[in-house]
């Protein structure tokens, strides 16, 4: 049985493989290299608004099953909360056109034979036209797979593909499009129901992960940054943090969860994606209607999904690159001027802030997603995760967990063997 594994980062991808590992009675060290876990999905106090706020707006879906699983592990799956029915509010900023998709309850897509629960002016054709997308290859584009237009597109596959691939859906990857919509739309409203974690990223997903792997006897430190490997054809046998090092042992291993760029300058030779998209948060701070959805799609405008939280109305825009150079304070007006048509809200711009993440995702196009790597490398005792790795999914918090899980499987296995 390997001795020690050693995680390094305290994102999701490494939060779940520690929490797994310690779990199964290994002795888990994990090393972080900020004073603060959770990556990019985190909560942090923002003086501007004066609430606590995610430093990114992320959804989950009921047929997430890993970070389901991930959170019901660290005993916190009720913090996510939703509607009882997978229902989608939307609203056309351009018309002033309001819908609701309602996709059931069912595991089989039953809705799209219901005119009165699918995308307004869509027939059962412009659904079965998506059905080259479902097993299409991740070498082939999205706009090569399917019509990138019409009524459905625009209402729908365009605004659901563009927040997960965060690049313009036709030139994204197909087979990585196709994994989404098999997970979703594919799967019914079973798998479909919006989750959101209302009381905050870093209370829901991260803070009871880090507690429950104190209380089990893992060492979290952070401000701890790995500066080096000290590689033998063996496998990693030191890790260098800058002023101390850590010898392995035999039968120790190491799991590496930091972001591309990192993992790619610890291991000279690694094959990464090298090309990023931003996104655009902004949080006002401002109190919901008691009946406003916690979700809303926004189309025809700047804004693309509208969150509803206790004080507080947050927005996204993904592939964010052409926003992030411009004004704040310009910026944050034209998108509270959507959020006022999309929520049906009035006043003066209220306390906002702006949070800008200019590489938060890998660029999903077929060219980045075939720099991604597996979880093993050439080191017998090191394995990679990170939702930036090949998990068949884009950047997302299911990809995170997944690569989490696998990279703690691979340990499994290697204490079985």
């Amino acid at each position: 049985m390997p001795d020690i594994v050693h995680i390094i980062g305290a994102g999701i991808s490494g939060l779940s493989a520690a929490v797994r590992l310690v779990n199964a009675g290994f002795n888990v060290r994990v090393h972080e290299a900020t004073q603060q876990a959770g990556g990019r999905c985190r909560s942090y106090f923002d003086a501007a608004t004066n609430l606590t706020i995610d430093n990114g707006n992320h959804l989950l879906l009921s047929g997430n099953r890993h970070a389901l699983a991930y959170a019901r592990s660290i005993g916190t799956e009720a913090g996510l909360v939703g509607p009882k029915r997978a229902q989608f509010p939307f609203v056309d900023l351009a018309t002033g056109q309001r819908w609701q998709l309602d996709l059931g309850e069912s595991r089989l897509p039953l809705w799209v034979f219901d005119e009165s629960r699918r995308v307004p002016d869509t027939g059962l054709r412009d659904y079965l036209a998506l059905m080259p997308l479902i097993w299409a290859a991740q070498s082939k584009l999205v706009g090569d797979a399917i019509p990138c237009e019409g009524t459905l597109y625009h209402r729908l596959v365009q605004p659901l593909l563009l927040a997960a691939l965060n690049v313009d859906p036709p030139e994204g990857s197909a087979g990585l499009a196709g994994a989404v919509v098999r997970e979703t739309l594919l799967a019914g409203g079973q798998a479909c129901r919006p989750l959101i974690a209302r009381d905050g990223l870093s209370a829901v997903l991260v803070e009871p992960a880090v507690k429950l792997l104190q209380d089990k006897g893992a060492s979290v430190q952070f401000g701890h940054e790995l500066r080096e490997f000290g590689l033998s054809p063996a496998g990693v046998s030191e890790l260098k943090f800058g002023g101390d090092g850590v010898a392995l042992g035999p039968d120790d291993v190491v799991i590496l969860a930091v972001p591309p760029r990192p993992a790619a300058s610890l291991l000279p030779g690694l094959k990464t994606p090298t090309k990023f998209r931003a996104i655009v948060n902004a949080h006002f701070r401002f109190d919901p209607r008691a009946d406003m959805p916690p979700l809303t799609g926004v189309v025809g405008g700047l804004v693309e999904w509208l969150f509803a939280f206790p004080q507080r109305l947050s927005v996204t825009i993904s592939n964010g690159d052409r926003l992030v150079d411009m004004p704040r304070e310009e910026l944050a007006l034209a998108i509270w001027r959507d959020v006022c048509k999309a929520g049906g809200v009035r006043g003066d711009l209220p306390p906002w802030q702006i949070v800008r993440e200019r590489r938060a995702t890998f660029e999903a196009t077929p060219e980045q997603n075939a720099l991604r790597p597996g979880a093993t490398t050439a080191w017998k005792n090191l394995f990679l995760a990170g939702d930036w790795t090949d998990t068949g999914l884009p950047a997302t918090i299911e990809g995170s967990v997944r690569s989490g899980n696998r990279a703690a499987d691979l340990v499994l296995a290697k204490r079985r063997s």
